[in-house]
């Protein structure tokens, strides 16, 4: 078969394009940013937020099947519900009519159906409905939470799990039913390959609901950690921690987000069953024991690396405003005096390193996309400090506190986070 797969570099479309390549059918890609190095016969370099009927045209001739995977989960300023949920749909069904494609397949989302009240899910709604009036053969698919130890938010997921103590808001009752990717990519082809009938929504969910806590719980098992202690957070300060998030960019909680977990993501596994010829499987079967150990570790980097940060911030920040005058000022100047330092130079250089211990604690905190820099920067002060003290006064190297030994520990923390930085790319 001809294919094209909008959305084709996304968490899904890329997944499904691999498996339909595998069965030997013809994959065309359709992105704004396609790879580079690639074929003008497999890639289309294509907003399609912003085509119309008219642009697809030429791409859709002679097309057995066509599958929508775009989507977005929160808006942006250069992006919104409407245009790339509702318009552009509209526009690519549009154009399939009218160049006699077969099949489509719509990716929307559980949720998106009369009980629907967010924007996410009232967007794909009105696609899934424009294109079921529209005389095509087509399947609505309604994947819930998708699991893969490299989806988003999975890996989300999974550092929350891995926490030694989890924090379940409203207690973590609300009704999930999480589905792996393999599963969903399998039923995704079976339906490409072979259409049912017209108008069909097709929900594709693990096999039974079950609850938030014991989802995470779940995820526990399957990264080889034993279970962990609860702790259930208000209703209301979530209520209050989601509008919150409505302003912070980038925030997972927001007061959608929290709307549709209250909501529930839940529905029957049998069209799923029926695609697979099996159920889909369990989330305590989403991890192999061979995925377990590095997606363990990744886990807890991602909340133990933002820990170690913020106690290195905090280390910086109320070492430089004890210098400013918490501890005596005398006793400052006396020990730039046994250090060497001028009396003319001492306060500027008491003043002067307390704002750099602050300047540095404050850029440790800020949110930057490449800090090995910084990392050594503080490694290199660090280092001169302890050589400075160690040439003028040996002493504090006995000191029954450490207050110069501390310094090799904070010299290794400083080299893990450069080390774990992510490379360049070229």
């Amino acid at each position: 078969m001809n294919i094209v797969i909008t959305g084709a570099t996304g968490f899904i479309g890329s997944r499904l394009g691999a498996a339909l390549k595998d069965r030997g059918h013809h994959v065309v890609g359709v992105a704004r940013h396609v790879p580079a190095g690639t074929s003008a016969s497999e890639w289309i370099a294509m907003d399609v937020a912003a085509a119309t009927p008219a642009a697809w045209a030429p791409h859709l001739r002679g097309i057995d099947a066509v599958v929508n995977a775009v989507g977005l989960f929160r808006e942006t300023r250069g992006q919104r519900f409407e245009a790339v949920h509702v318009a552009a749909a509209h526009a690519l069904f549009e154009a399939c009519v009218a160049q006699g494609v077969p099949r489509v397949v719509q990716v929307s989302a559980l949720g998106a159906d009369e009980g629907a009240s967010t924007a996410y899910h009232l967007s794909k709604k009105a696609a899934d409905d424009a294109l079921l009036a529209l005389p095509l053969e087509a399947a609505i698919v309604q994947p819930s939470l998708v699991f893969s130890p490299a989806g988003p938010s999975a890996q989300l997921f999974l550092a929350w799990a891995s926490l030694p103590l989890l924090p379940l808001p409203a207690g973590g009752g609300q009704a999930l039913q999480p589905v792996h990717v393999d599963d969903l990519v399998q039923a995704l082809v079976v339906l490409v390959e072979r259409m049912p009938l017209r108008g069909s929504r097709v929900p594709l969910v693990g096999p039974v609901p079950i609850s938030l806590g014991t989802y995470l719980q779940a995820l526990r098992h399957g990264l080889g950690l034993p279970p962990a202690s609860t702790l259930s957070i208000p209703a209301t300060l979530m209520r209050l921690l989601a509008r919150a998030g409505d302003v912070l960019p980038g925030s997972v909680l927001d007061s959608a987000s929290w709307q549709m977990l209250q909501r529930g993501n839940s529905a029957s596994a049998g069209d799923i069953s029926r695609l697979l010829g099996r159920p889909p499987r369990d989330a305590s079967a989403f991890m192999t024991p061979e995925q377990a150990e590095a997606a363990r570790t990744q886990a807890l980097l991602a909340w133990l690396l933002p820990t170690l940060r913020a106690a290195l911030a905090v280390v910086w920040i109320v070492t430089g405003i004890v210098s400013m005058g918490l501890y005596p000022v005398e006793a400052s100047h006396a020990l730039l005096a046994r250090a060497g330092v001028p009396t003319a130079w001492r306060p500027s250089m008491l003043y002067g390193a307390a704002a750099l211990d602050l300047a540095l604690g404050v850029l440790t905190l800020w949110p930057m996309r490449r800090r090995r820099w910084l990392w050594l920067a503080q490694a290199a002060l660090i280092v001169l400090y302890t050589a400075i003290i160690s040439l003028r006064l040996p002493e504090y190297w006995l000191h029954p506190y450490g207050p110069v030994l501390k310094n090799l520990p904070m010299l290794a923390l400083l080299l893990l986070l450069a080390m774990l930085e992510p490379a360049r790319r070229r």
